[in-house]
């Protein structure tokens, strides 16, 4: 059984989710832009570091953009639940880039260290820099991350997370510039590996998202489950409550007992209301299998041992 629920608002979700990612796609790209330039120009690792850091964030936000349109189709014969794991893949490819980059950060960083170089200039313009593109990623960072949560987006959560970990690398890099002004170059490149650290955090977190999905974690407590089950009228027991997918489409399988005498059509019936209920109950909830089982003396014994493990 599937919900009901129309595809509607799961369309103005895809769209809204899109154009938030838009709008931070500008926003990153202009912060990267700013970073890698004054880096470059000041010959400032750490900063310069910090701009690809950027740059990647804008990268993550296509691939994101590419994921969302895919996981806007709507299911086919191919793909009965539908195509929103491809969102889970976009947050995936994010997860490969973040590697990529703390590699190359990481790696520059220790050549500096070990073959020594010049110092980076540093100026009031490299301050005003750092402390500008700072506030853009609070402020994107704080913006996503709301958005994401009230989306029920893995990829805007996963892609907040990553932008929030520029709050602190940009805080670190600042340090580090006040550092070298003070006469101590080496901060510089040991801010560098410090940049490569957030970056490789930011990667495992979202790997820890993808692997959610990925690995059919439960998605709702089955308890909950169970109550919305048992309010309906003619639902006498329940147990074997499983839940997966994404935060957003997650779909239902359990068991509901019925009174042994109901015929084929209540007990179809009582399925049905159990479907509406959970998906009025849970917005999430996409799609729902209740199996209807008589509640003889086997069935609540298997209830009340599901009931002690779950």
């Amino acid at each position: 059984m599937g919900c009901s629920r129309p595809t509607q608002p799961q369309a103005e979700r895809l769209a809204e989710i899109r154009r938030v990612l838009w709008a931070i796609l500008g926003l990153n790209l202009a912060v990267a832009v700013a970073k890698l330039l004054y880096g470059v120009a000041t010959s400032s690792l750490a900063m310069t570091a910090d701009g690809f850091h950027s740059l990647f964030d804008g990268t993550s936000n296509v691939i994101g953009l590419v994921g969302i349109s895919i996981a806007a189709r709507p299911a086919d014969r191919g793909h009965p639940y539908g195509h929103a794991k491809y969102e889970t893949y976009a947050s995936a490819g994010i997860g490969i880039l973040l590697v990529t980059a703390a590699w190359r950060v990481g790696v520059e960083s220790v050549k500096r260290l070990v073959a020594g170089g010049g110092a980076p200039q540093v100026n009031a313009g490299s301050f005003a820099v750092m402390l500008v593109t700072l506030a853009v990623n609070i402020a994107v960072s704080t913006w996503e991350r709301r958005a994401g949560k009230r989306l029920k987006s893995d990829l805007l959560v996963a892609d907040a997370s990553h932008t929030g970990s520029d709050v602190l690398v940009s805080l670190g890099v600042i340090g580090g510039l006040i550092a070298v002004r003070a006469g101590y170059p080496l901060a510089d490149p040991l801010l560098g590996i410090v940049v490569c650290a957030f970056i490789a955090r930011a990667a495992l977190r979202v790997f820890r998202s993808v692997d959610e999905t990925l690995a059919d974690r439960a998605r709702l407590d089955p308890k909950a489950v169970e109550a919305v089950a048992l309010s309906v009228p003619g639902v006498l027991g329940c147990h074997d409550v499983r839940t997966r997918g994404t935060a957003s489409h997650v779909a239902v399988d359990l068991h509901v007992q019925v009174d042994p005498r109901s015929t084929i059509t209540d007990g179809h019936e009582i399925a049905e209301s159990v479907e509406r209920a959970l998906c009025d109950h849970f917005q999430e909830v996409s799609d729902v299998i209740a199996h209807v089982e008589p509640l003889d003396e086997y069935q609540k014994e298997k209830s009340a041992r599901w009931s002690e493990g779950a």
